[in-house]
């Protein structure tokens, strides 16, 4: 009798008289004999399997991982695979071995070294998890770590601890500027002080110095006035040049009409003083 062999698997015989032969019969058609041989066929192509372990990490924390394993047979071994494993050999392999490598490699690492050293755990796994299944006649085409969490507990005390860290560094920021508003304010009261002092010591040298700055206050006015739409008439007194009236010179600065930067008190109070 013929049976005809897909080319994704492959398959042994038993004979009713020795028992499983050791040939293993590739694609196509091949013969048997009715009653006496018996055909154990198994698919040779990687099948996807998804096993998930809890494990402990080197820090004691709770770690859940999930690996995507492709498995086949090895098809030149399908005759051991059958004597000792049968047709289910992924359901008696795999998660015993996966769960054993995933125990050993996580123990190894830290919590947090897991997720910035991903892949160089995953690799070790790839390692060793291809080397252990060899000794079951079993290909593993690839592994890969397909989900990384934590316990609950342990992701809230990272949450925590990331705002703290948020929240120190917003402090830092707050406490600097603050310093340096510090800084600014003592540094201008300094040069305010400077500048009053200069001012007292300009005045006191050469009394004209407060008829320049009269001056100096009726130009501006003048020409604030002359950029207006409204006709303005302003008398002599408003504009600050009836340089006869003593009167106002010691408001000028009072109420606020005369405006120079103080930096520039300095150079004009020179240059009155020469003129």
């Amino acid at each position: 009798k013929q049976w005809y062999q897909r080319r994704v698997r492959g398959s042994i015989l038993f004979s009713r008289l020795g028992g499983l032969q050791e040939k293993v019969y590739k694609e196509g058609l091949n013969l048997k004999v009715p009653w006496l041989h018996k055909p154990i066929i198994y698919d040779i192509r990687a099948t996807p399997r998804r096993i998930t372990s809890p494990t402990g990490s080197k820090d004691l924390q709770t770690v859940h991982i999930s690996l995507r394993v492709l498995s086949r047979p090895d098809p030149l071994k399908l005759t051991n695979i059958a004597r000792k494993l049968g047709m289910d050999f992924n359901d008696r392999v795999l998660p015993s071995i996966v769960n054993e490598i995933l125990k050993s490699v996580v123990a190894q690492f830290n919590a947090s070294q897991l997720i910035t050293q991903r892949q160089m755990v995953s690799n070790m796994v790839r390692e060793q998890l291809v080397e252990r299944a060899r000794d079951f006649d079993i290909i593993l085409e690839d592994v890969a770590i397909t989900d990384l969490s934590f316990s609950p507990q342990y992701t809230a005390a990272v949450e925590a601890k990331q705002i703290a860290q948020q929240e120190a560094q917003r402090a830092a920021i707050l406490v600097e500027r603050a310093v340096q508003e510090r800084q600014q304010k003592i540094v201008q009261a300094e040069g305010e002080a400077r500048a009053a002092t200069m001012l007292g010591e300009a005045i006191n040298k050469n009394p004209g110095f407060l008829k320049l700055r009269r001056i100096t206050a009726a130009k501006n006015i003048a020409a604030t006035m002359a950029r207006s739409q409204n006709k303005v008439y302003l008398s002599s007194d408003s504009l600050f040049l009836n340089i006869r009236d003593t009167d106002r010179d010691t408001s000028l600065f009072s109420v606020g009409m005369v405006d120079a930067p103080l930096e520039s008190v300095a150079e004009e109070a020179a240059q009155a003083e020469v003129a």
